[in-house]
């Protein structure tokens, strides 16, 4: 039997092929191999080809992070928004199992094609946390730079774990950052 798949469907597998294997290395033929969507399927989700794939994985991340990072902590009470940041980066992360798909693309020459999302990404990350730290209490100078370092300890947390492939030590930061996020 044949399985028929949506847009939908496909961004989701699209996503972790980019997480293993890249931009670059995510050829098309190791698209189709890895999804067993056929290269006529893929044109029809994406008649931009690869470069759209990824526009559209990048737009679903980034969806994501609007609806359980970013607006919360625009929105909500900060402590309680601060607090379902550090646990919600944790699940999307998988505990530090799932590379930063945006980040990995900052890394490489993908960031020229996709500059704008990626910096968006970054920015309202920080924007959205340093503007709950004002909410809190916290002066505009030091929130902003709380926020930058919050955001920066969670990416470099994300590549020192799966360097060392250790799990557990992507928890652990987490946990370690919440805690200065709350005494400093």
């Amino acid at each position: 039997m044949r399985t028929l798949y949506e847009r939908a469907d496909v961004v989701p597998l699209l996503a972790e092929i980019f997480r293993e294997l890249g931009f670059e290395g995510a050829t098309l033929s190791r698209i189709t191999e890895r999804t067993g969507i056929g290269k006529g399927s893929l044109y029809h989700f994406f008649p931009g080809g690869k470069e759209e794939m990824a526009a559209a994985v990048l737009a679903d991340v980034d969806t994501w992070f609007e609806q359980f990072v970013y607006e919360p902590l625009r929105r909500d009470d900060p402590a309680e928004a601060i607090a379902a940041m550090w646990k919600n980066a944790d699940a999307y992360y998988r505990s530090g199992g799932r590379i930063c798909l945006v980040g990995a693309f900052a890394l490489d020459e993908t960031r020229e094609r996709f500059a704008a999302t990626i910096n968006g990404y970054f920015q309202r990350w920080i924007d959205a946390l340093a503007g709950a730290l004002v909410r809190s209490g916290r002066p505009a100078s030091e929130a902003r730079a709380t926020a930058e370092n919050a955001v920066l300890g969670i990416q470099g947390a994300l590549v020192l774990s799966r360097a060392l492939d250790d799990k557990a030590l992507f928890k652990r930061a987490l946990d370690q950052m919440a805690k200065r996020l709350i005494t400093s």
